[in-house]
């Protein structure tokens, strides 16, 4: 298979590409300018913004797995953020609709209320936040252009390490992202580490590993799979529940965890969903994946340690 990525020089993109290349599938990334960092994968610099040029890139490629996004949660209300989202989706679908090539869209457990538990994949959400809108909105677009080819996977609290550069996007913030790193980073240097509790703050979620959304979304290309998909954990989880099941897997001290309100400066500026744990009931039905626990999906977090990636399922390419 060849497999084009958007956003694959950033933290979710660089494992999605790295699971792929190892399968033997061929991976191109389409950046918008010369990446600052070396890839062991072939890269096309293109207007991801352009249909056209979209259309040209993506010839001969099998689907195209659209990741990039703004990652800048604080800053998302301007017309920019509309052409970010939804708009660089309609680009990304429409043009890989026009050749033949299957969509496959990264969303979040953002798109949630909050108020649901586990909630099925057959929900089609309800935001509360702007964020969670734009995701939801950019779901909407693969819905539209590609309603027989799409597939949309939601994803939450991603744990993971970027495969092309030393440090993450940012530390730890009011959702479920980047706390497991910031947690081991945090601990392992001895340090205390401050859970992020009370109001607006995301306490419940099901949260997943990059390597094991690589994998699955392989078998979703593989096995030509649409609509949507939960690329999650079995498990909901609570953030302080999930910062000590953390310690036990690494061995870490956890008498270093405090917790409480976050900092004014973390605040997010909108509502923040409380619970948005979601049902996987499809990615097992469909997809053959077994059993993926939490501790399943940090213990292959901690195997990663060798440099290498170990996802818990098979990315049984074709």
């Amino acid at each position: 298979m060849k497999i084009a990525i958007t956003g694959a020089t950033g933290f979710l993109g660089s494992n999605i590409a790295e699971v792929m290349h190892a399968a033997g599938i061929e991976v191109v990334a389409l950046t918008r300018r010369e990446p600052e960092v070396s890839m062991p994968w072939a890269h096309l610099v293109v207007d991801t913004s352009c249909e056209d040029h979209m259309a040209s890139a993506l010839e001969g490629a099998d689907a195209v797995v659209h990741t990039a996004i703004a990652n800048d949660f604080q800053r998302l209300e301007s017309e920019q953020a509309y052409k970010a989202y939804p708009g660089l989706t309609q680009a990304v679908a429409r043009a890989a609709v026009r050749v033949g090539v299957k969509p496959v869209y990264i969303s979040t457990d953002w798109v949630m209320d909050g108020t649901g538990h586990l909630v099925p994949e057959s929900h089609y959400g309800r935001p509360v936040n702007t964020y969670g809108y734009l995701k939801a909105l950019g779901e909407q677009v693969i819905r539209d252009v590609a309603p027989n080819t799409g597939a949309i996977c939601r994803i939450g609290g991603v744990m993971g390490s970027h495969r092309l550069q030393a440090s993450m996007p940012r530390s730890q913030d009011v959702g479920f992202g980047y706390f497991v790193s910031a947690l081991v980073q945090s601990l392992q240097a001895g340090e205390p580490f401050y859970v992020f509790a009370g109001e607006g703050v995301n306490r419940v979620a099901t949260p997943s590993l990059a390597s094991e959304i690589g994998s699955t979304i392989t078998r979703i290309v593989s096995r030509g799979a649409t609509g949507h998909f939960h690329v999650v954990s079995d498990d909901a989880i609570e953030r302080m529940d999930l910062a000590r099941l953390v310690c036990d897997v690494f061995g870490l001290n956890s008498s270093l965890l405090e917790e409480g309100p976050p900092p004014d400066s973390e605040r997010f500026s909108e509502p923040v969903p409380v619970d948005t744990s979601l049902g996987n009931a499809r990615l097992h039905e469909d997809l053959g994946i077994g059993s993926v626990g939490i501790t399943s999906l940090l213990e292959a977090l901690l195997a990663e340690a060798d440099g290498e990636l170990h996802p818990v399922s098979s990315p049984e390419a074709s």
